[in-house]
């Protein structure tokens, strides 16, 4: 199977997830595809809270929406164009183990492995183990040649040549242990920021809140933290973020705002909050759920200075200022194939294994 029938495979697959989107799931045809899986992916979209509560069918959706997006025919070209994959020789298996923060978060490890022409046997986490599953029959159903490349595995990882591994700070230090000899793509804890300059309309705001509170804030793309100048005038954000405040009647989120503005009260930490968002200075980049950082800059350039020092902390910065190494108000959610995980090229890592 060459790389133009491994592009075509997935731009079917995103042909078929476009079905399943945030405003309506709708089936579009009765092809032999959705005759076998329409029902199957419909079923687990709903049943999904089920294993994973903070798995809701919003979020589900949202998930499959923004990869059937990614999913043409155009952008795969344009993410393979770059490479040469001609130099891959010989079919290597690599090892994934995956998250489960947000569904599917494990994907795009996915994609890149078997895009390059390489096997994969993935290690799922618990909080998502159904999902990718079933986009594996569907792509073994397309073309029987993925039925040989794709293993899932619960059990002791064994007979790969390579790993790409997600996790904490703390399960790093064991996946560097174990997986020392072989290379690797070890991810750890990142969070995501925005710097706002006190200029940003109603319209960038919102779009922030998008950042802020699509998937309750649990991806390491959802910002967690804003930089604000001084004298920094909070009513815009609060306005602007008013129109998420429904995400309080979601029980789980609910939940950990009470938890965690019970803690605050008792430790006597001031705090700005609106009844589903607390917001609370502090120098730290990663925060509670229901909770969003905050810290003020005088100085915009040291600012900038300061984050590329913590370059390795975090994983996108938002802001309006027109820097390339920014991402636009709403977008952190919706990669581009090219936009790598911590800023580590998966296809190049793969090329070269």
């Amino acid at each position: 199977m060459n790389l133009d029938q491994r592009i075509e495979a997935f731009v079917a697959l995103g042909e078929f997830l476009r079905q399943f989107n945030t405003t309506k799931i709708e089936k579009k045809n009765d092809s032999e595809f959705n005759n076998l899986f329409f029902d199957a992916f419909e079923m687990q979209i709903n049943r999904a809270h089920e294993f994973n509560g903070w798995f809701n069918k919003s979020n589900v959706l949202k998930a499959f929406e923004s990869w059937s997006n990614a999913l043409t025919k155009e952008n795969l070209q344009k993410w393979t164009s770059k490479y040469n994959f001609d130099q891959i020789k010989d079919d290597k298996t690599v090892a994934i183990i995956m998250a489960g923060n947000i569904p599917l978060v494990g994907f795009h490890d996915f994609l890149s492995v078997l895009i390059s022409g390489h096997s994969v046997i993935a290690k799922q986490s618990s909080n998502d183990k159904h999902l990718l599953p079933l986009v594996a029959k569907f792509l073994e159903y397309y073309n029987p040649y993925f039925k040989t490349k794709i293993k899932f595995t619960d059990n002791n990882l064994s007979n790969f040549d390579a790993v790409i591994a997600t996790g904490s700070n703390n399960t790093v230090r064991y996946f560097e242990y174990y997986f020392g000899k072989y290379p690797t793509i070890i991810r750890n804890n990142r969070n995501s920021v925005a710097i706002l300059t006190g200029d940003e309309t109603q319209e960038e705001l919102e779009a922030l809140g998008e950042d802020i509170f699509q998937y309750f804030g649990l991806g390491c793309r959802s910002v967690s933290k804003i930089f604000v100048p001084k004298n920094y005038n909070f009513e815009p954000l609060f306005n602007a973020l008013y129109k998420f405040k429904d995400i309080i009647n979601y029980k789980k989120y609910e939940n950990n705002y009470d938890y965690n503005k019970a803690v605050y009260l008792m430790s006597l930490y001031k705090l700005q909050e609106n009844g589903f968002i607390m917001l609370k200075e502090d120098t730290s980049y990663s925060s509670p759920i229901a909770t969003l950082f905050y810290e003020y800059y005088d100085s915009y350039k040291n600012l900038t200075n300061q984050l590329h020092i913590d370059k390795e902390k975090i994983q996108c910065i938002v802001g309006s200022k027109n820097d390339s190494d920014f991402v636009k108000f709403g977008q952190t959610q919706h990669p581009k194939l090219w936009d790598y995980a911590d800023g580590i090229d998966t296809i190049s890592f793969l090329l070269n294994i």
